[in-house]
């Protein structure tokens, strides 16, 4: 592929970054059966409805206890040693941001440091790269460094993978979570997130940007935008919606 990996890498890891439409949408949920308000909704959930961050990096989280199970030997505890690397989820809190602890865990094992992370709209983990149509991790970051377009095609093609199409276009979303999530979704009350935010976005009215001024003159209005618009839009009320309760005194 054009956009490999090494230069991608050479870019600090900011590629294309270009942005899904709501045809993109439209067209990935098709191929489940589903409709793009459906996949909007886990979208929603998972990134806050973007695949990238304002600097152009893919949305990413580097997952110690995977990068833990992907090593052995020697690798594995040069990993442990530096804190990068533990057996058990939870054991430390994660930074803020993630590439500093992805780019040190490629000097280990660059393979094991990519497949330890989750991608994009959805967070899908680089392990499975090859349910998602890629032959390694690799191939699969470096396309979804690209665009959304292939983030939404790895998000279907794993969740056709996992069995969840007919849940999703059903809106089981307990069945949706559990095989998304796992089987410790409700802890974060991950199925009532995402009923939230499919009700918020299919109630959610089709809005029209205002229309942009030369200077010294008005330019025509811009045509209305697609409820995929909105969901943009209002990411930031999606986000503060399916925020978890504050834990308990």
């Amino acid at each position: 592929m054009a956009n490999t990996f090494a230069a991608l890498r050479a870019a600090a890891m900011r590629g294309a970054a270009a942005r899904a439409t709501e045809a993109d949408y439209v067209a990935a949920a098709a191929r489940i059966g589903s409709g793009s308000r459906e996949l909007h909704a886990v979208i929603t959930v998972e990134s806050s409805g973007a695949g990238f961050y304002a600097d152009g990096r893919c949305k990413m989280l580097f997952e110690p206890h995977v990068f833990y199970r992907n090593l052995a030997g020697a690798q594995q505890a040069q990993a442990v040693k530096v804190g990068l690397a533990y057996p058990k989820w939870g054991t430390k809190p994660y930074p803020k941001d993630s590439y500093p602890r992805l780019l040190q865990a490629m000097q280990i094992n660059e393979t094991a440091a990519l497949m330890a992370c989750s991608w994009g709209l959805t967070q899908i983990l680089g392990e499975n790269q090859k349910a998602c149509g890629y032959a390694t991790p690799q191939e699969m970051v470096a396309a979804m460094a690209a665009g959304e377009a292939a983030q939404l095609d790895a998000t279907v093609a794993l969740m056709a993978g996992k069995g969840l199409a007919s849940a999703l276009k059903a809106h089981n979303w307990a069945a949706v979570a559990k095989g998304w999530n796992g089987a410790q979704y409700a802890k974060n009350r991950y199925d009532t997130k995402l009923a939230a935010a499919y009700k918020a976005n299919a109630k959610a009215p089709t809005v029209s940007p205002a229309p942009l001024v030369a200077k010294g003159k008005a330019a025509a209005p811009l045509p209305a935008v697609a409820p995929m618009g909105l969901g943009q839009l209002l990411a930031g009320f999606f986000a503060r919606l399916t925020a978890p309760a504050p834990a308990a005194a």
